[in-house]
């Protein structure tokens, strides 16, 4: 029996690396071909008035940049949707929110991707991207609103939100207000902290692994140079890794373009990852 049971994982590893040596000898057309499929339920076809660029563009997207780091189809249309959505391009939002869906992400997981955009790119952006979700939810069927994800009450958003916002960050914002006037020394890092941290990062849906990298993913689509490495240190003690972050990067360049994400990558290539010990698994 034992013997039999050896015999069948010889052969599921066999076949498992075959794939993998065959999805690697691929031209870019095919790969695109494939994952395009797995993404949207449908074939390419060509563009009637731009199939030139829509080919550049789709064997960019699905046939090269899908295939480098080691992020999941799942991982991948996640990061998607939180780059869209921070560059608000709704029409490919809406399409990779179904993506999302179709590769295994749940309704509530990217819910909460877009809701944790807000901090960032502020509430009227964030409502846009949150009505093309719920475009995309009431044609599949899905029951709104979504279950309440919130962990906090008006009493505790603010202590519960500086225990993240301390082990990931420190008082370096607090510090950093020192010099304004009086009433903006506190106001200033409380509004964050209750905002960002008390508000958002206390969720259910996502772990605060993923909603640090989420947060990296948006603060490079929008061009936010100076805020970037405090948040790739933040990602790496969140329990992200140096490869996590620059799979992530490479998967939405093609989305918010060469010079936001060489600045990212340059960034994080240059961080000493032994100094910063995960806080959260």
């Amino acid at each position: 029996m034992k013997f039999f049971k050896y015999l069948w994982c010889a052969v599921l590893l066999f076949l498992a690396t075959t794939a993998t040596a065959e999805e690697t000898t691929m031209d870019r057309a095919t790969k695109a071909d494939k994952i395009f499929s797995e993404l949207f339920a449908s074939k390419r076809t060509p563009s009637p008035t731009d199939p030139e660029f829509m080919e550049i563009l789709q064997r960019n997207i699905f046939g090269e940049t899908f295939f480098i780091g080691n992020l999941t189809a799942k991982d991948r249309e996640m990061l998607t949707v939180v780059a869209l959505t921070s560059i608000q391009t709704l029409p490919q939002l809406k399409a990779h929110i179904g993506a999302a869906l179709n590769v295994g992400n749940s309704p509530l997981e990217i819910r909460e991707a877009i809701y944790g955009c807000a901090p960032f790119i502020g509430f009227p952006k964030t409502l846009n991207a949150i009505a093309v979700f719920n475009e995309v939810a009431t044609e599949r069927g899905i029951n709104l609103p979504l279950e309440d994800a919130s962990t906090t009450t008006e009493e505790n958003r603010y202590t519960k939100g500086l225990a993240i916002q301390t082990k990931l960050y420190g008082d370096e914002v607090k510090q950093a207000m020192d010099s304004l006037p009086q009433e903006y020394q506190q106001a200033v890092p409380e509004m964050l902290t209750n905002f960002c941290f008390g508000d958002f990062y206390t969720r259910n849906g996502l772990s605060l692994k993923q909603r640090e990298l989420f947060s990296l993913v948006i603060l490079t689509s929008i061009g936010a140079e100076k805020q970037l490495p405090a948040h790739i240190i933040g990602a790496l003690k969140a329990g992200n890794d140096k490869e996590t972050l620059l799979a992530a990067m490479v998967q939405i360049t093609p989305y918010v373009g060469l010079p936001n994400t060489l600045t990212a990558i340059n960034l994080i290539k240059t961080v000493d990852i032994t100094n910063y010990q995960p806080i959260y698994k």
